[in-house]
Protein backbone atom coordinates (compact mmCIF):
# COMPACT_ATOMS: atom_id res chain seq x y z
CA UNK A 1 0.00 0.00 0.00
CA UNK A 2 2.32 2.19 1.06
CA UNK A 3 4.87 1.78 -2.15
CA UNK A 4 1.31 2.16 -4.29
CA UNK A 5 1.01 5.58 -2.34
CA UNK A 6 4.36 6.91 -3.08
CA UNK A 7 4.38 5.83 -6.47
CA UNK A 8 1.07 7.77 -7.33
CA UNK A 9 2.97 11.02 -5.68
CA UNK A 10 5.74 10.56 -7.63
CA UNK A 11 3.72 10.31 -10.89
CA UNK A 12 1.83 13.41 -9.92
CA UNK A 13 5.18 15.26 -9.35
CA UNK A 14 6.64 14.22 -12.72
CA UNK A 15 3.42 15.66 -14.82
CA UNK A 16 2.48 18.63 -12.28
CA UNK A 17 4.40 21.24 -14.60
CA UNK A 18 2.48 20.14 -18.05
CA UNK A 19 -0.60 22.40 -17.62
CA UNK A 20 1.13 25.39 -16.21
CA UNK A 21 1.93 27.52 -19.21
CA UNK A 22 0.51 31.02 -19.31
CA UNK A 23 0.92 34.07 -20.87
CA UNK A 24 4.41 35.65 -19.65
CA UNK A 25 5.22 31.90 -18.53
CA UNK A 26 5.26 30.34 -21.49
CA UNK A 27 9.06 30.54 -21.88
CA UNK A 28 9.92 29.40 -19.19
CA UNK A 29 7.51 26.56 -19.00
CA UNK A 30 8.78 25.54 -22.43
CA UNK A 31 12.25 25.28 -21.82
CA UNK A 32 11.46 23.21 -18.42
CA UNK A 33 9.32 20.59 -20.83
CA UNK A 34 12.04 20.55 -23.30
CA UNK A 35 14.76 19.76 -20.35
CA UNK A 36 16.30 23.18 -21.05
CA UNK A 37 16.74 23.99 -17.11
CA UNK A 38 18.77 26.61 -17.14
CA UNK A 39 17.28 28.73 -19.51
CA UNK A 40 13.82 27.40 -17.39
CA UNK A 41 15.21 28.86 -14.34
CA UNK A 42 16.66 32.21 -15.88
CA UNK A 43 12.86 32.91 -17.14
CA UNK A 44 11.13 31.45 -14.07
CA UNK A 45 13.01 32.61 -11.18
CA UNK A 46 12.17 36.38 -11.10
CA UNK A 47 8.88 35.59 -11.95
CA UNK A 48 8.49 33.09 -8.94
CA UNK A 49 10.02 36.02 -6.47
CA UNK A 50 7.44 38.57 -7.89
CA UNK A 51 4.48 36.47 -6.84
CA UNK A 52 3.68 34.20 -10.22
CA UNK A 53 1.46 31.58 -8.36
CA UNK A 54 2.45 28.96 -11.68
CA UNK A 55 5.79 30.13 -11.12
CA UNK A 56 6.26 29.46 -7.66
CA UNK A 57 4.98 25.76 -8.67
CA UNK A 58 7.48 25.63 -10.89
CA UNK A 59 10.36 27.05 -9.37
CA UNK A 60 9.21 24.65 -6.03
CA UNK A 61 9.28 21.76 -8.62
CA UNK A 62 12.58 22.38 -10.04
CA UNK A 63 14.13 22.16 -6.69
CA UNK A 64 12.29 19.02 -5.77
CA UNK A 65 13.77 17.13 -9.12
CA UNK A 66 17.55 18.97 -8.51
CA UNK A 67 16.48 20.47 -12.01
CA UNK A 68 18.50 24.06 -13.13
CA UNK A 69 19.44 24.10 -9.62
CA UNK A 70 21.00 21.69 -6.26
CA UNK A 71 17.80 19.76 -5.14
CA UNK A 72 16.64 20.85 -2.12
CA UNK A 73 13.54 19.75 -0.80
CA UNK A 74 13.58 23.01 1.68
CA UNK A 75 13.17 24.95 -1.03
CA UNK A 76 10.98 23.30 -2.81
CA UNK A 77 8.29 23.39 0.23
CA UNK A 78 8.73 27.18 0.47
CA UNK A 79 8.21 27.66 -3.27
CA UNK A 80 5.34 24.94 -3.46
CA UNK A 81 3.51 26.39 -0.04
CA UNK A 82 3.93 29.79 -1.72
CA UNK A 83 1.18 28.49 -4.37
CA UNK A 84 -0.28 26.26 -2.49
CA UNK A 85 -2.05 28.69 0.01
CA UNK A 86 -3.16 30.79 -3.10
CA UNK A 87 -5.06 27.96 -4.55
CA UNK A 88 -2.59 26.54 -7.14
CA UNK A 89 -3.82 22.43 -6.81
CA UNK A 90 -0.77 20.93 -8.40
CA UNK A 91 1.40 22.58 -5.56
CA UNK A 92 -1.38 21.68 -2.70
CA UNK A 93 -0.75 17.94 -3.67
CA UNK A 94 2.95 18.16 -3.72
CA UNK A 95 3.19 19.96 -0.36
CA UNK A 96 0.74 17.29 1.10
CA UNK A 97 3.14 14.83 -0.50
CA UNK A 98 5.71 15.86 1.42
CA UNK A 99 4.24 16.25 4.25
CA UNK A 100 3.18 12.23 3.40
CA UNK A 101 7.27 11.62 2.76
CA UNK A 102 8.40 13.97 5.43
CA UNK A 103 10.40 15.39 3.16
CA UNK A 104 12.14 18.94 4.22
CA UNK A 105 8.92 18.47 7.49
CA UNK A 106 8.29 16.35 10.33
CA UNK A 107 6.08 13.72 8.43
CA UNK A 108 2.23 14.23 9.69
CA UNK A 109 -0.18 12.55 7.79
CA UNK A 110 -3.18 14.69 8.67
CA UNK A 111 -1.63 17.29 7.18
CA UNK A 112 -1.20 15.68 4.27
CA UNK A 113 -4.72 14.80 4.18
CA UNK A 114 -5.30 18.50 4.63
CA UNK A 115 -3.55 19.57 1.31
CA UNK A 116 -4.74 16.60 -0.63
CA UNK A 117 -7.94 17.39 -0.03
CA UNK A 118 -7.94 21.45 -0.86
CA UNK A 119 -6.54 19.97 -4.20
CA UNK A 120 -8.86 17.00 -4.35
CA UNK A 121 -11.66 19.62 -4.27
CA UNK A 122 -10.33 21.78 -7.27
CA UNK A 123 -10.99 17.97 -9.03
CA UNK A 124 -6.78 17.36 -9.29
CA UNK A 125 -7.09 13.71 -10.40
CA UNK A 126 -3.97 12.86 -8.68
CA UNK A 127 -5.28 13.84 -5.54
CA UNK A 128 -8.51 12.08 -5.44
CA UNK A 129 -6.74 9.18 -6.42
CA UNK A 130 -4.34 9.44 -3.13
CA UNK A 131 -7.53 11.00 -0.71
CA UNK A 132 -9.18 7.55 -2.01
CA UNK A 133 -6.20 5.55 -0.69
CA UNK A 134 -5.88 6.64 2.56
CA UNK A 135 -9.67 6.40 2.79
CA UNK A 136 -9.69 2.65 1.63
CA UNK A 137 -6.32 2.35 4.17
CA UNK A 138 -7.36 4.12 6.79
CA UNK A 139 -4.35 6.38 6.75
CA UNK A 140 -3.66 9.65 8.56
CA UNK A 141 -6.77 9.47 10.82
CA UNK A 142 -9.04 8.96 7.84
CA UNK A 143 -11.82 6.73 8.77
CA UNK A 144 -11.67 3.19 6.75
CA UNK A 145 -14.75 4.26 4.30
CA UNK A 146 -15.09 2.27 1.15
CA UNK A 147 -18.01 4.44 -0.18
CA UNK A 148 -15.92 7.68 -0.08
CA UNK A 149 -12.50 5.92 -1.81
CA UNK A 150 -14.88 4.38 -4.41
CA UNK A 151 -16.28 7.77 -4.87
CA UNK A 152 -12.98 9.61 -5.14
CA UNK A 153 -11.52 7.09 -7.65
CA UNK A 154 -14.69 7.30 -10.11
CA UNK A 155 -14.36 11.14 -9.79
CA UNK A 156 -10.48 10.78 -10.35
CA UNK A 157 -10.99 8.14 -13.54
CA UNK A 158 -13.36 10.40 -15.18
CA UNK A 159 -10.37 12.88 -15.50
CA UNK A 160 -8.05 9.77 -16.93
CA UNK A 161 -6.43 8.32 -14.02
CA UNK A 162 -6.27 4.50 -14.73
CA UNK A 163 -4.60 4.25 -11.25
CA UNK A 164 -8.23 5.02 -10.05
CA UNK A 165 -9.78 2.72 -12.54
CA UNK A 166 -7.92 0.14 -10.95
CA UNK A 167 -8.17 1.03 -7.33
CA UNK A 168 -12.08 1.15 -8.07
CA UNK A 169 -12.79 -1.65 -9.44
CA UNK A 170 -10.57 -3.54 -7.19
CA UNK A 171 -12.60 -2.20 -4.32
CA UNK A 172 -15.82 -2.87 -5.57
CA UNK A 173 -15.40 -6.18 -4.84
CA UNK A 174 -15.76 -5.80 -1.38
CA UNK A 175 -18.50 -3.62 -1.63
CA UNK A 176 -22.69 -4.52 -1.01
CA UNK A 177 -24.85 -3.06 -3.35
CA UNK A 178 -26.21 -0.28 -1.37
CA UNK A 179 -22.89 0.99 -0.95
CA UNK A 180 -21.63 0.86 -5.13
CA UNK A 181 -25.23 2.82 -5.03
CA UNK A 182 -23.96 5.80 -2.50
CA UNK A 183 -20.53 5.57 -3.85
CA UNK A 184 -21.97 6.38 -7.29
CA UNK A 185 -24.82 9.04 -5.69
CA UNK A 186 -21.97 10.57 -4.22
CA UNK A 187 -19.79 11.47 -7.22
CA UNK A 188 -22.63 11.97 -9.48
CA UNK A 189 -23.75 14.35 -7.20
CA UNK A 190 -20.28 16.29 -6.58
CA UNK A 191 -19.21 19.60 -8.28
CA UNK A 192 -15.52 20.84 -8.46
CA UNK A 193 -14.70 23.34 -6.03
CA UNK A 194 -17.41 22.16 -3.43
CA UNK A 195 -16.52 20.23 -0.31
CA UNK A 196 -15.72 16.83 -0.65
CA UNK A 197 -17.98 14.29 2.04
CA UNK A 198 -16.15 13.44 4.72
CA UNK A 199 -18.08 10.60 5.94
CA UNK A 200 -20.68 8.28 3.81
CA UNK A 201 -23.85 6.68 5.15
CA UNK A 202 -22.66 2.99 4.27
CA UNK A 203 -19.29 2.49 4.12
CA UNK A 204 -17.47 2.91 7.06
CA UNK A 205 -15.33 -0.14 7.50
Amino acid sequence: MKKLLLAMIAIGLVLGAQGAAQAGFAEGATAYNNRNYSLAYKEIEPLARNGNTDAEHLLGLMYYMGRGVPQDYKQALNWHRKAAVKGKADAQYVVGAMYYTGNAVIQDHKQAVIWFRKAAEQGHPDAQQTLGLMYRYHIGGMPQDNVLAYMLWNLAAASGSMNAAEQRAAVVRKMTPEQIEEGQALSAAWKVGTPLPKQSRTGGG
